[in-house]
């Protein structure tokens, strides 16, 4: 098979940041997704209705001209987030969840929750309204292994939300573990996972691999090759439960190569082929444009974009670095080549 046709895909989990920076990002993801669930995580951070609606104004301001591209906005949840907060969200056409972050989890997180049952009125009112639940799932506190976090977040906090609020709809982004899998496969309908490509291409032996390797530093970590298969193994099994989400998260090249490096992997460049490259670890791209296209809008209850991209099997280099504001970003894979390469809007 030479060409890859599927319905243009979406993205269930961008961080685009904000100002100068979004700009310089945001036409990667539209070139390659019709929609994007739009993470919360600036500074400020996107607490209520206002803070999204113009913070999506700003990004569809910052679009190539004519562009269909739409941001799906979240709130991010503090301990102060109220069940108004909520109920007007659930209101709002541009508004399709509500971010969990533990505090002090990952990037600009400060400012999320601090202790669980404070969110119970919240939770029961999303569960009530419908609004997504979208999880960045790692428990935080010094005394947890960087390596376990996701496991005793699942342990001590996840089974708990699913136990008291069994209607609230839930994404567990980013899942790193086998052990997420069997949570997410043990599940209902209420229940999913958004999968990112660098957990399907890399193992931790990659931040270590000849040196520090700073631009493979995410949150939540990459784990063990068992654990890589295993999300291998969600992604192209055609299971409703799993779908695309990239957390892409621009850094520049200084903030990555810092004393105190930060957090997050650029895969908004070539994101469509990088998936693409793990199904082809598989052999099997069958449900390819499944997890790719389909799932994620049954989940979140939307259409299916009406329009298609391709793919064609040739071999290309991912630049060794994109432009950036004050500076240079460095791309997943950079200067690695892929073997598919995005070719045209049919």
């Amino acid at each position: 098979m030479n060409k890859l046709t599927i319905i243009k895909p979406d993205d269930w989990h961008l961080h685009l940041r904000d100002s100068h920076f979004m700009e310089a990002v945001v036409a990667d993801s539209a070139r390659q997704f019709g929609r994007a669930i739009i993470m919360p995580n600036l500074v400020p951070p996107v607490r209520n209705c206002a803070d999204a609606l113009a913070y999506r104004q700003r990004i569809c301001s910052a679009l190539p001209h004519g562009s269909p591209f739409n941001p799906l906005m979240t709130l991010y949840l503090t301990d102060n987030t109220s069940v108004d907060d909520i109920k007007a969200a659930s209101e709002s056409e541009f508004i399709y969840g509500a971010k969990l972050y533990p505090a002090g989890a990952t990037t600009n997180s400060d400012a999320g929750v601090t202790d669980l049952k404070k969110l119970g009125p919240v939770f029961e009112s999303m569960q009530k309204h419908g609004l997504i639940l979208q999880i960045h799932g790692e428990a935080t506190g010094p005394e947890i292994d960087v390596f376990d976090r996701e496991k005793v977040f699942i342990d001590n906090s996840l089974s708990a939300i699913r136990a008291s609020f069994p209607g609230l709809r839930i994404v567990f982004e980013h899942i790193t573990t086998s052990e997420a899998v069997t949570f997410v496969r043990d599940g209902d309908s209420n229940l999913a996972a958004t999968i990112t490509p660098h957990h399907l291409l890399i193992n931790r032996n990659a931040l270590f691999r000849g040196g520090i390797r700073p631009h493979h530093y995410c949150l939540p970590i990459a784990k063990r090759e068992h654990h890589r298969l295993a999300l291998l193994n969600a992604a192209t099994s055609g299971e409703a439960s799993f779908f695309a989400g990239t957390d892409s998260a621009p850094h520049s090249e200084q903030a990555k190569e810092s004393a105190c490096g930060c957090a997050g992997i650029f895969s908004a460049h070539s994101a469509l082929e990088l998936y693409a490259e793990a199904f082809e670890q598989q052999n099997s791209f069958t449900h390819f444009e499944t997890f790719m296209s389909r799932n994620g809008p049954d989940f979140y209850q939307l259409p299916h974009n009406s329009t298609t991209v391709s793919l064609e099997r040739k071999s290309w280099m991912v630049p060794e670095s994109l432009p950036y504001p004050e500076s240079r970003l460095i791309p997943f894979m950079a200067g690695e080549a892929l073997q598919w390469k995005l070719c045209q809007d049919d």
